[in-house]
């Protein structure tokens, strides 16, 4: 048997290659993983842990203001970005060094610098070393998409979003997924003027219908602009520093930030993979199986890389799955079906299995409950802000195709919701339940 350098060789520590690699060197494995930025990956470092802090400290500008409603003498509040932004990027450090004292205590090792394919079992770094290794894993994720249009340089991206200098007085954020209207909110929150634009007039395509329009009825509510069927045409610095965006269909906008939240592309440029013989899709995604291997024996890909489901739990399911199947003696493959979701939008969205839209092309028919209610906390706030939960069966058995809700707190209620989903439990399963009173998350058992 041919002797290689490392039996692993990982590329990319974020969630997907730092659950890989700690878990194929708990197996047994020699293992190296390589990253040129810093460990932990996009969800860690750039994206879900600091937008979720985002999210937190902007849900205290509408809490502070109901704290009155409730007998609190709250004054007038100024909000200061610096101190949150400081104390965001303080845990992201944090939770770094966690990550790397991980596969320290794994035997992992960690080589900090870029490395590149350069056959089914080499790889070089950016030092011009060369390693060999029996098995390499590509787990380098994915990193947002910006538009080609004059001016974009003078955008920014959800990785430059968290080191802004000072808040921007007035918003423009580019795209309608979960990354845009999550930014909406806490911008907007934040006392940001926000404006969002999309090509289409469609929000959070592939979530269910009624719930995302009931989001943007609220974020518009709110005082969100959308902008729909718009188009950049170019982006111009004035001299005092703003900037003016045009676009199609619409009248010109001066802002103090343009985001641009326009999708994520693999990280597939310059590593070598299809030089090594690794088939790659349209978007430059690495084509993989249901075992994760792509077309090249040696070479695995999990994560975001392969643009299955840009998920951080999926990306670490991968490789959990991987290491086990090829260093555990435990083939396993990841059950794609029933994966929940969450949007933090202000208020937050949730959802787990098929839509409404979905569960008709699929079945036919099917059969919608719903609650469409007023939180307690709301009510007495004096929020005429309202929570919708919808629930999609099967006609016949009253199997429960999907679970969908926005209201306060809908994710931390989804997950013990989507248990009952994903094991296939009926509406009158839900209905024997009984009611957890008073909470929000009793409607899930009372929906008509």
């Amino acid at each position: 048997m041919a002797e290689y350098d490392y039996d692993l060789f990982v590329i990319g520590a974020g969630s997907g290659g730092v659950r890989a690699s700690r878990v194929a060197a708990a197996h047994g494995a020699k293992v190296a993983i390589a990253e040129e930025y810093r460990v932990g990956g996009t969800c860690v470092i750039r994206g879900c842990v600091p937008k979720k802090l985002l999210v937190y400290g902007a849900h205290f500008a509408e809490d502070l203001k109901d704290a009155r409603r409730f007998g609190w003498n709250v004054p007038d509040c100024g909000f200061d970005w610096a101190v949150l932004r400081d104390n965001v990027l303080a845990e992201v450090d944090r939770l770094n060094k966690a990550y790397i004292s991980t596969l320290d205590s794994h035997g992992v090792e960690i080589i900090h610098e870029r490395a590149t394919v350069s056959g089914p079992n080499e790889i070089t770094l950016a030092s011009g070393r060369t390693i060999s290794a029996g098995k390499i894993l590509i787990a380098t994720g994915a990193h947002p998409a910006v538009p080609h249009c004059p001016g974009s340089e003078h955008g920014i991206t959800s990785n430059e979003v968290f080191h802004l200098e000072s808040l921007p007085r007035r918003v423009l954020i580019a795209g309608a997924g979960y990354i845009a209207n999550e930014f909406a909110g806490i911008f907007n929150e934040f006392g940001s003027k926000v404006t969002l634009i999309n090509r289409t007039d469609v929000i959070l395509r592939g979530y269910d219908e009624q719930i995302r329009d009931r989001l943007l009825q609220i974020s518009m509510t709110k005082g969100i602009d959308f902008r729909f069927h718009a188009e950049f045409k170019g982006i111009e610095k004035q001299p005092d520093g703003s900037l003016k965006v045009s676009t199609t269909n619409h009248e010109d906008l001066e802002v103090d930030c343009v985001l641009f939240a326009t999708g994520r592309v693999p990280n597939t440029g310059d590593l070598g993979l299809a030089e090594a013989g690794v088939e790659l899709d349209a978007k430059g995604a690495v084509v993989v199986g249901a075992d994760n291997k792509s077309s090249v024996d040696t070479i695995y890909a999990v994560g975001d890389v392969t643009n299955r489901v840009q998920l951080t739990p999926v990306a670490i399911r991968e490789g959990q799955a991987f290491a086990d199947s090829v260093f555990g003696g435990k083939p396993t493959t990841v059950d794609y079906d029933c994966i929940p979701s969450a949007v933090f939008s202000h208020p937050p969205i949730a959802g787990v299995g098929l839509t409404e839209s979905q569960a008709k092309q699929k079945y036919g028919s099917v059969r919608v409950y719903t609650s469409d209610f007023r939180a307690m906390k709301n009510v007495l706030a004096n929020r005429n802000e309202r929570a919708l939960y919808k629930m999609v069966c099967t006609p016949d058995t009253g199997k429960v195709l999907g679970l969908h809700m926005i209201g306060p707190d809908a994710p931390e209620i989804l997950q013990a919701a989507a248990v009952a989903v994903k094991a296939g439990l009926t509406k009158a399963d839900f209905d024997q339940t009984v009611a957890l009173h008073p909470s929000m998350a009793e409607e899930l058992v009372l929906m008509k």
